[in-house]
């Protein structure tokens, strides 16, 4: 296939998966999108996007998944391996640049991430 495909990891198709992220996964806000992240089962890398009506018309429903996307193969490898990822976009990702997205995603994994590590310490 072309460069573009090769640059991202697999995407979420299927309902489920998505319920699946929603209801079980960790979950973190920032100004432009929602994003759930939940652990699957040793099947690599995957990733979902949401835009709603509230976002707009189609060509800004697509200009966000654009933008989310772009964010996204800027900093693939700050993902962690074998996570499901969902982002669900919000009105305000249309008056964003695409480096403002992406510093709003590397801090919101940072943000995904500090809990599951805090809270083992706490048990141990």
């Amino acid at each position: 296939m072309g460069r573009k495909t090769d640059a991202l990891p697999e995407t979420l198709k299927l309902n489920k998966e998505f319920r699946r992220a929603y209801y079980r996964g960790k979950c973190e806000a920032t100004p432009f999108f929602i994003c759930y992240q939940v652990k699957n089962r040793g099947q690599g890398l995957r990733y979902g996007i949401t835009t709603t009506k509230k976002v707009g018309n189609a060509v800004c429903r697509s200009r966000a998944r654009r933008l989310l996307r772009a964010a996204m193969r800027g900093i693939v490898d700050r993902f962690e391996p074998d996570c499901d990822y969902v982002f669900v976009a919000r009105e305000r990702i249309l008056q964003a640049k695409s480096y403002q997205v992406a510093a709003a995603m590397k801090g919101c994994l940072k943000k995904l991430k500090k809990p599951s590590a805090s809270k083992g310490e706490q048990k141990g």
